[in-house]
């Protein structure tokens, strides 16, 4: 072999070696920078990472008590007042009780001791706005007159016994309706209570004056039926009395009362013990405000005589 090839020989060798270790660089810097770039990838990801918690912790959680809670659902006036726990007497201190002698009965003997008595014997449903059955100071009144005296938190009406002869019973809704409308222009920041009409013990009263104002359970529960009637018209509250009292038979049991009509010491507080059970506040009934009350419209007159007495011994 000639030294000439020998020398080109040598001379590729070298250079494969060159290209070889040229080559052998050109992967390990690859390599390096592959490590290398997926470390600081690594970095920024756990940078950014921790960078969103801290936005997320410096966001305030949100206050339980700024919470939106939801309203309670809307009171149903065409149902009576439900039971709940019980008032004490200081409740009725700022209460108007509208009534006959029944209520006057009521007031006397249930022990509340207080309350504002706006009662008149033979009080009806029918003349409200027209007889002067009430004194005050000396000067007579008519209910409304009396009831626009003083501020009032709560109005307890209870009438319909003394009308109960009288079979007018569209009369007697509108006039109820047309009470409830003048007494919430006198009272607009009152509750008003229409209570139920406690039922009658009719073999009592035909023993005591032979029921010669014909009064029955039979038209007292129709009655009933037009104030609960009125009381989800009006949107007023109604206390279902006739339920507390009535027996198996729907009338007033034996020994409740003397002349089947008004009550006993003992009835009487019972009476007080479910009216102290059944409030409802003003804001439970209106939680949007009162709604517009109409203008009082102008009741109907019974159809028939007045039969209310100036005692009240017989009817309310």
């Amino acid at each position: 072999m000639s030294d000439g090839y020998r020398g080109k020989n040598s001379s590729r060798n070298i250079l494969v070696m060159v290209l070889a270790f040229l080559a052998t660089l050109a992967l390990a810097a690859a390599i390096f920078l592959f490590f290398q770039t997926r470390q600081t990838g690594t970095e920024l990801d756990s940078s950014q990472s921790g960078s969103s918690s801290a936005a997320k912790s410096e966001i305030p959680s949100p206050d339980p008590q700024e919470q939106i809670v939801p309203l309670p659902p809307a009171y149903d006036f065409s149902q009576p007042a439900p039971a709940r726990e019980a008032v004490d007497n200081l409740y009725f201190e700022d209460a108007a009780f509208v009534g006959d002698s029944r209520t006057d009965g009521f007031m006397l003997y249930s022990g509340i001791g207080a309350g504002r008595n706006l009662t008149s014997n033979g009080l009806s449903i029918f003349k409200l706005a027209e007889k002067k059955a009430l004194t005050i100071g000396g000067k007579k009144y008519t209910l409304l007159e009396a009831l626009g005296l003083e501020s009032y938190g709560k109005v307890y009406l209870s009438l319909g016994i003394n009308e109960l002869g009288v079979h007018n019973d569209k009369g007697f809704y509108t006039s109820y309706c047309a009470a409830i409308d003048a007494i919430r222009a006198v009272q607009p920041n009152a509750v008003i209570y229409i209570q139920g009409l406690i039922p009658l013990n009719e073999k009592q009263i035909e023993e005591y004056n032979g029921n010669k104002y014909n009064l029955t359970n039979e038209h007292l529960r129709v009655y009933n039926d037009l104030m609960r009637k009125v009381a989800e018209e009006k949107q007023v509250a109604y206390l279902d009395l006739y339920g507390e009292f009535a027996d198996e038979n729907g009338s007033l049991p034996e020994g409740v009362s003397r002349d089947g009509v008004h009550l006993v010491k003992d009835a009487c507080k019972q009476w007080l013990d479910y009216l102290k059970t059944h409030t409802v506040e003003f804001d439970r009934l209106y939680p949007q405000g009162l709604p517009g009350a109409e203008e009082p419209g102008e009741a109907i007159e019974p159809a028939g005589p007045d039969t209310s007495t100036e005692d009240g011994s017989v009817q309310g």
